[in-house]
């Protein structure tokens, strides 16, 4: 199984008010994680702090998948973003699947982004956003790096439109969109910007991540 690292390939939101919350402190986001075959599997937070024109995200993730009380698969990650403005200057994430680690770097230089990872070094666009729900600002791009392997793919954005969805028991209004790339993804946004929700489709079943605080 890959599945989640994958992840969550995407986006949130800290536009307009949430970005000015963080004046105030570092903002949470936690997330249930649910299989559609396997059912809970663990959690999965993002924890977002704002210091001058820098913006760091400080992702926990930690998965295990169960069928008849026999462990299949134990996912645990710890990731850290630096972003200025829109872009993504510093990433560093370090994934454990298995027993098997793997550790991704990443540095802006110039007008590109430099990815050190088992794959190898990549040069990318400097426009290129991590697989990491957490701005709205993520959907500016269609080069996305994967933050469990470092793989870096053209994706395709679409959607936008005005929805319902259900929020931990309490019918909340979003707008969804899509990515599709090798993993299809869909991601719902409060009318605040924040990522309410969003769903992994993969060769494993869909992945929903559902926020709880």
């Amino acid at each position: 199984m890959r599945p989640l690292a994958v992840l969550a390939a995407l986006l949130g939101g800290v536009p307009g008010e949430s970005a000015a919350a963080l004046a105030d402190g570092p903002r949470e986001l936690v997330y249930d994680v649910k299989h559609s075959v396997f059912g809970d599997i663990g959690t999965y937070s993002n924890v977002i702090e704002a210091s001058g024109a820098v913006i760091t995200i400080k992702t926990a993730a930690h998965f295990l998948v169960k069928a008849l009380g026999v462990g299949l698969h134990r996912e645990d990650a710890q990731r850290v973003e630096q972003w200025q403005g829109d872009r993504l200057v510093f990433f560093h994430g370090v994934t454990t699947k298995n027993g098997e680690t793997t550790e991704i770097k990443g540095q802006a230089s110039g007008d590109n982004f430099v990815i050190d990872s088992p794959l190898g070094t990549i040069v990318a666009p400097g426009s290129i956003k991590p697989a990491n729900p957490w701005s709205t600002r993520s959907l500016e791009s269609t080069t996305m790096m994967r933050v469990d392997t470092g793989k870096v793919e053209q994706v395709k954005i679409s959607g936008g439109g005005e929805t319902n969805v259900n929020v931990d028991g309490a019918n909340t209004t979003a707008k969804e969109y899509q990515i599709t790339g090798s993993t299809k993804y869909k991601i719902w946004f409060d009318q605040h910007g924040v990522p309410v929700m969003f769903v992994v489709d993969d060769d494993s079943g869909e992945i929903t991540f559902t926020l709880k605080k």
